[in-house]
């Protein structure tokens, strides 16, 4: 975990309850993201990675260049590729050419990789729901409402 001391934190300015949140928060995601690894793994013989490629491109029926798909995944272009290829030995993704440039891909779904990733999304939805107890209706919407604004402001500074 990525944190200063709470003990270097000056007082009275906020930070340390920042730094608390920002702990809090790092600490929920890896310990949600390692149960969905577990459990794509258990009930689908998928990982993660693969999961949020079709998911991707499930969000986008038409396809999606590769390295739009990489911009949109955050990761490099060698790391999709690796997933691509297999999704496409899987008969999960089609991979074609993009006209009028040889060195561009579009990768999309095919119908069987459409269904499964809908069985997958299905059960994913499940996992949250089950993994994220005790938190209603207002306060999700409320807390996205509040990460929402941290992105938007975060990124226009950046």
């Amino acid at each position: 975990m990525v944190s200063v001391p709470l003990s270097l934190v000056e007082e009275g300015t906020g930070n340390k309850e920042r730094l608390r949140l920002w702990i809090r928060l790092l600490r929920m995601t890896r310990i949600v993201e390692a149960e969905l690894r577990e459990r794509l793994k258990r009930d689908f013989d998928s990982t993660l990675p693969r999961f949020d490629v079709m998911s991707a491109l499930h969000r986008q029926p038409e396809g999606m260049l590769m390295s739009d798909l990489s911009r949109f995944l955050l990761v490099s272009n060698g790391n999709v590729t690796g997933i691509v290829d297999r999704l496409v030995r899987d008969g999960y993704l089609t991979r074609t050419r993009r006209e009028g440039d040889k060195r561009t891909s579009v990768v999309r779904l095919t119908e069987a990789g459409a269904a499964f990733f809908e069985k997958m999304a299905a059960a994913h939805e499940q996992w949250i729901a089950e993994l994220l107890p005790g938190i209603d209706t207002a306060e999700v919407h409320e807390l996205s409402k509040l990460l929402y604004a941290f992105r938007s402001n975060w990124e226009n500074e950046h």
